[in-house]
């Protein structure tokens, strides 16, 4: 135990969690793309379900899943960054945001990709011939 003791410790992983939980909820009420998100991440689980998926496909959705979103709240939070330390126009500001947005754009279009290859096959295989 460490000096701040069992109490502290347990009032500040509450905090820790709550402030965690206002941050998800910051991303859903304030980007527009995040209820993509939450669309195309019900909709995969949905797919998923109805398809049987195995273990491991599951696993591999999730981490793209959670790559996206990922990607998605650390643009977020660079956004925020970047408006607080230049609230003027800067060009650097602006690549800071674009570059973000790339990343959130790369993670969405591998988890397409991912996505394709393990729901596509069993999805065709649904469908009468």
């Amino acid at each position: 135990m460490d000096a701040v003791g069992p109490k502290r410790q347990v009032r500040s992983r509450k905090e820790a969690f709550r402030s965690a939980l206002a941050g998800w909820w910051h991303v859903l009420r304030t980007q527009r793309n995040a209820w993509i998100h939450v669309l195309a991440t019900l909709s995969v689980c949905a797919l998923g379900f109805w398809l049987r998926l195995s273990s491991l496909e599951w696993a591999i959705l999730w981490l793209a899943i959670g790559l996206v979103w990922t990607a998605e709240f650390v643009n977020t939070a660079l956004e925020a960054v970047v408006d607080l330390a230049s609230p003027d126009l800067h060009p650097l500001a602006r690549v800071g945001k674009d570059v973000g947005a790339a990343a959130v754009l790369i993670a969405a279009a591998i988890a397409v990709i991912i996505g394709l290859l393990i729901l596509g096959p069993p999805l065709l295989s649904q469908l009468p011939p």
